[in-house]
């Protein structure tokens, strides 16, 4: 059964040069570069506040490395908010604060924000994206642009102007676990551990901590990731699991809300009895997005594949430099890390570069990607997925959008070289 809509004229806005969708890391580098570089600038964000998984998604710390000197200037600033330090490095972030930086940065390169507005159609002419359709609680509104930016994570942009994608594994189409991030209080910092990935063992009165969880934990919970904060006793719990999940369909993504919620009592009782220092831990805020790791994987002009990693490559046509970070997949069938990646195991130490073309859609003029979804093989993408080099990633993307709209030409001509004078 289907109903027609009604035929209604919307508003169209014609004020910007550079539209950015979604302020995640990638957006949020996008949108600064863009503006800083003089294009009229707009970013699109369809939650109450900038940031995405790093904020919202109540991120414990930025991972990987990336040569950028905005990323260092932003982790700067961020750093000065944080009144409470203890030591840690100021990759480790503080939600609220960071939050509050983001707004600072983006005020200062003229970028508009909307916030609590969704971008649900495009506005296509031939192969050419000419602008977004946006609801939000205004209203219905058009926004024409020279160039948008697809820094949503899962191309929803992109999907829309009908460029080519894949979902997941490219053998079987499947996609990484989804996880609801969550705070503890009352913890001992004087006792209390901290295992940072998947391979470190760490052992306790009662047994091995990852073998303990393996066995008390809720299925497909299962490891046991905890993180350091700014925040006194406050501990970042990254244990929350749910599998076989597709971030493009709100039921899944409701499946996944309701499956990762059920499993945080379970975990802080397992955290209480085996983890010394949690005796008294206590929920005291869980993440208002769910952190979706990988789904739709888009053809561009070039693709990076995991050879590239592995080898460190240096492509000439660079846009991102000196990206590190290992192979992250986690299982696709339950806790722990996936047969085909690899944390501690990784040891090749050099940064990698992403050619401009994987941000470039083979098809679509007007258009670019940013962020985990640009082109890339599912294993490559377990590495650039990671918030630095997403930031990066847009940096690049919003150079060449400004550079594009000063040359009045698309962003597929602009060349890696100009856009390398910049970053």
């Amino acid at each position: 059964m289907f109903y027609t809509e009604k035929e209604r004229q919307i508003p169209v806005n014609t004020d910007y040069d550079v539209i950015v969708v979604g302020s995640g890391p990638s957006g949020i580098g996008a949108s600064l570069s863009a503006g800083m570089h003089g294009a009229k600038t707009l970013l699109i964000e369809s939650q109450g506040s900038v940031g995405g998984i790093s904020t919202s998604g109540l991120m414990s710390h930025f991972t990987g490395h990336v040569q950028s000197n905005l990323y260092q200037e932003l982790l700067r600033r961020a750093a000065l908010h944080n009144t409470f330090k203890r030591g840690l490095k100021t990759v480790t972030i503080d939600p609220e604060m960071l939050k509050i930086t983001y707004y600072e940065v983006l005020k200062l390169a003229n970028v508009d924000l909307l916030l609590y507005t969704f971008v649900c159609d495009v506005i296509m002419d031939g192969n050419r994206l000419k602008g977004v359709i946006c609801e939000s609680k205004s209203g219905r509104t058009a926004y024409l642009a020279k160039v948008v930016i697809d820094c949503t994570g899962d191309g929803d942009v992109a999907y829309k102007a009908g460029a080519e994608y894949y979902m997941g594994r490219e053998d079987d189409g499947r996609m990484q676990p989804a996880t609801l991030m969550f705070k503890v209080g009352g913890v001992d910092y004087e006792r209390a551990i901290f295992p940072p990935s998947f391979e470190t063992t760490v052992d306790v009165p009662m047994g091995e901590i990852q073998d303990l969880g393996k066995k008390n934990l809720p299925f497909p919970a299962g490891h046991v990731l905890l993180y350091g904060s700014t925040l006194p006793g406050v501990v970042t719990v990254n244990m929350t699991n749910a599998i076989d999940i597709d971030g493009t369909k709100a039921e899944d993504l409701t499946r996944a809300e309701l499956t990762c919620r059920a499993q945080m009592e379970p975990i802080v009782a397992f955290l209480r009895k085996y983890a010394p220092g949690y005796e008294n831990c206590y929920i005291i805020s869980a993440a208002s997005l769910i952190g979706i790791r990988e789904t739709r994987h888009f053809k561009g002009v070039k693709t990076l594949h995991s050879r590239s990693i592995e080898q460190a490559e240096q492509f000439e046509d660079w846009v991102v430099r000196d990206a590190h970070f290992n192979f992250d997949i986690h299982n696709l069938d339950g806790f722990g890390l996936d047969p085909r990646g690899c944390q501690h195991h990784f040891h090749q130490m050099d940064g990698y570069t992403i050619p401009y073309g994987c941000l470039v859609p083979e098809k679509i003029d007007g258009l670019l990607l940013s962020g985990r979804n640009i082109s890339g093989t599912h294993k490559a993408h377990s590495s650039f997925r990671v918030m630095p080099i997403c930031f990066a990633i847009g940096e690049a993307g919003g150079v060449a959008a400004a550079l594009s709209v000063r040359k009045n030409t698309d962003v597929r001509n602009i060349t890696a070289k100009e856009i390398q004078m910049y970053l």
